[in-house]
């Protein structure tokens, strides 16, 4: 699936609670249907960004692992 991404957050390196608190500010600073981008390598932040959008009522469009980065793609409701 492809989305044309508003923002795009790096995250890498950062643990727990860091990369949901940018992307939370991120999300508020889009419009609703806007897409961000999260790339983070904290394993937590799996569970942590489907947590996140099921309390928000974000969308998680995807997520995905490469080269030990976990990549989302959420998109603003």
């Amino acid at each position: 699936m492809s989305a044309a991404v508003a923002q795009e957050i790096d995250a890498r390196g950062l643990n727990c609670p860091l990369p949901i608190l940018k992307i939370k500010k991120a999300l508020a600073a889009v419009s609703d249907g806007d897409v961000v981008s999260l790339l983070a390598t904290d394993p937590g932040s799996v569970k942590d960004v489907q947590a996140f959008c099921k309390q928000t009522g974000n969308e998680l469009l995807s997520s995905d692992e490469s080269e030990g980065a976990f990549q989302f793609l959420v998109r603003k409701q």
